[in-house]
């Protein structure tokens, strides 16, 4: 049999910045999407849930979850990087709009810095692409705005691309005011949602307190997910390209540490943006994980409650028959750190 070209994604020394990527279908946001990633990930979002109280409180019918929104954004962007190794970060991601069931997102992803690495004796020669993702509805309607840095891998090992982007301030620059923020939310009816909600609100909380979430969460159906918000990187698909154990896509650590904090904070409205995100560690299958969350900051809002910067920082168990410490004793401290996410939600 003869083989021709293969049909994969481009890898770091085939990108040049400026570069865009929009191949990637539209998603139209149904309730059946929402339902099979809440089955997988978990979530106590309010207003995704009560589809009654959505309607009282921001006047739409059904508002799609926002990391179900996130992560097709993301699994969007990723016919950039169906090679990659790892992510890095994620920052600046601001909504613009709460996406509503029946919505549909479509993805634009531009190369806007690179970085050849070091090589190290031994690897294969890797690069990072600083990606900048940009979401927009049916209507061309803006929905999501941030960067993304992935590591690739060179096509050919012995190339030196003279790539030498400044990547660390990329997306730091914290941008997005408590205006740009708050408007998600703007004509929302808050106090309506604090009637109807039971547990802390913006007045009861403050800067410096945390909580660490009894329990912890397995992590499954991690191909699944990916399959769900067509996220093609090989690595969370075949053992072979993810060193003889698949990576789970980061989104689903995410999503975790989301349904987490929503146990902690049962009145969490929702999220208007991210600060960061840092993967400071591997997931995979089967692995438990558990968070601390602390609030960072507060910002009242004009319509009444406000803005809260948390940090949620997640840590994993190993999954049983791995030889770590999630196989020992019950009670132990988890072995590695996994996640370090600063966001802002909404609080009434």
């Amino acid at each position: 049999m003869t083989i021709g070209s293969v049909a994969e994604g481009p890898y770091f020394d085939e990108l040049a910045v400026g570069q865009r990527f929009r191949s990637a279908p539209g998603v139209t946001l149904t309730a059946g999407l929402a339902d099979v990633h809440r089955s997988i990930v978990g979530g106590r979002l309010a207003l995704a849930l009560d589809t009654a109280l959505c309607a009282e409180v921001t006047g739409a019918a059904a508002l799609a979850p926002p990391n179900v929104v996130w992560d097709v954004a993301i699994g969007q962007s990723t016919v950039v990087t169906h090679h990659v190794k790892a992510n890095l970060f994620y920052r600046g991601l601001v909504f613009r709009r709460a996406p509503e069931i029946g919505d549909t997102l479509r993805t634009s992803t531009e190369v806007v810095a690179l970085r050849q690495n070091s090589v190290r004796p031994g690897r294969r020669p890797t690069g990072l692409a600083v990606l900048r993702i940009t979401t927009v509805d049916q209507l061309d309607r803006p929905v999501l705005d941030f960067w993304r840095c992935a590591m690739l891998p060179l096509r050919d090992p012995d190339r030196t691309t003279g790539h030498r982007d400044d990547i660390e301030a990329i997306g730091t620059v914290e941008t997005a005011g408590t205006a740009e923020l708050g408007a998600v939310v703007e004509g929302w009816d808050l106090e309506r949602f604090a009637a109807a909600t039971e547990g802390a609100g913006f007045a009861d909380l403050k800067v410096g307190q945390s909580w660490r979430v009894g329990g912890g969460d397995v992590v499954s159906s991690a191909p699944e997910l990916a399959r769900l918000t067509l996220n093609i990187a090989q690595v969370h698909h075949d053992t072979r390209a993810g060193g003889g154990r698949r990576l789970v896509y980061g989104g689903h650590t995410i999503g975790l540490a989301f349904a987490q904090v929503t146990r902690a904070l049962p009145r969490l409205v929702t999220v208007t943006g991210w600060h960061g995100c840092d993967h400071v560690g591997p997931v995979y299958e089967g692995d438990t994980l558990r968070s601390d969350i602390t609030v960072e900051d507060l910002t009242p809002l004009a319509a009444g409650g406000g803005l809260v910067s948390l940090r949620s920082r997640v840590r994993a168990d190993d999954g049983p028959g791995d030889g770590g410490p999630g196989d020992g004793e019950p009670g132990q401290e988890p072995d590695r750190d996994v996640l370090d996410w600063r966001f802002v939600a909404v609080l009434p």
